[in-house]
């Protein structure tokens, strides 16, 4: 509960102006539990690497999944999908499957 709390401080600081007057664009749930949670471990070095284990959109949530585990993070399902989704926007590129989750993971 306090790691959510801090996260959602986290992006209400984030939307607001920036020192040099200019709003900051908000941070999408997926990017901001990413930043929190997984970037500390991994660079965007490890995303390309010619041993890739993500080959597709499945892959990438399977991968998400199996970290969040291993660090026992408790995450539910949309909130893997939006973690594979923000590194799917910003690196992978991969045609998104139209199950449940993804879908409701989307809507605003």
């Amino acid at each position: 509960m306090l790691s959510m709390a801090l996260m959602l401080a986290a992006l209400a600081a984030q939307a607001q102006s920036s020192p040099g007057g200019g709003v900051v664009v908000p941070v999408s749930r997926g990017q901001a539990l990413y930043n929190t949670h997984c970037i500390a471990c991994h660079t965007t070095q490890v995303h390309w690497r010619d041993a890739r284990v993500v080959t597709d959109w499945d892959s990438l949530k399977r991968e998400v999944r199996r970290w969040q585990a291993a660090n026992a993070l408790a995450w539910p399902e949309a909130d893997v999908v939006q973690v594979a989704r923000h590194l799917n926007d910003t690196i992978y590129r991969y045609p998104q499957t139209s199950d449940l989750v993804s879908l409701l993971a989307r809507a605003p």
